[in-house]
């Protein structure tokens, strides 16, 4: 199968992404890895999204799609695979419609993840990270530490990432639907678009969008 995840930051999509793929028998492809990967292997792709970034600049359209273009090409996407991250905008849907008529091959569904926009905020806004190790991760609501402020793990400080704060979590949800959200009505018009619900435990969120996928 050939899937695109959709949703607002927030939404569970890597998480979900991970488990999909995985009950799918197909590689999940992040756009976040593929940035990650191009860079420290220095390919020419990597260099080029490097230099933009370097200087403070949006990544264009194009290098990107060349980035998930050679990464379908790969072996393991023969059969299919979950795109994630990729498209962000209508542009980008475009093309790869455009790259997938070339190979003859078409996606088989979108999958929505649907949150309001409250929960994504709760969600993010409410993560604590240690100042000591940033992998130690809490959540006031969902995982809180034992003491308040204080990391479980080595005791150090914890602290709102200034890319989590409230401010910058509905920045971010303003991006989103300024620049990814006119793809859903874009798959939408396609009759690919399934929404799926995105509350409740991991487990339940695979299973809806198994059995919508299975339908």
């Amino acid at each position: 199968m050939r899937i695109v995840l959709v949703g607002p930051p927030g939404a569970g999509k890597g998480t979900q992404a991970a488990f999909l793929a995985k009950n799918l028998s197909i590689p999940h492809i992040s756009t976040g890895d593929l940035f990650r990967a191009n860079i420290s292997q220095n390919t020419e792709l990597g260099r080029r999204a490097k230099a933009y970034m370097d200087a403070g600049d949006l990544v264009p359209d194009e290098v990107t799609i060349d980035m998930a273009k050679d990464r379908m090409e790969q072996p393991d996407a023969a059969n299919g695979f979950l795109l994630d991250g990729f498209p962000r905008n209508v542009s980008q849907a475009e093309a790869l419609d455009v790259m997938l008529q070339a190979e003859g091959m078409k996606l088989d569904a979108v999958l929505d993840l649907e949150v309001e926009e409250d929960e994504v905020v709760k969600r993010l806004a409410g993560r604590r990270t240690c100042r000591n190790d940033g992998s130690h991760v809490f959540h006031v609501v969902y995982a809180p530490p034992k003491t308040e402020g204080v990391c479980d793990v080595c005791g150090g400080e914890l602290y709102v990432r200034e890319d989590q704060s409230e401010d910058a979590v509905r920045n971010r949800l303003d991006v989103y639907h300024t620049q990814t959200e006119p793809i859903i009505d874009y798959y939408k018009a396609q009759g690919l678009l399934v929404t799926i619900p995105a509350l409740g435990e991991v487990q339940e969120i695979t299973k809806r969008a198994m059995d919508a996928l299975n339908k």
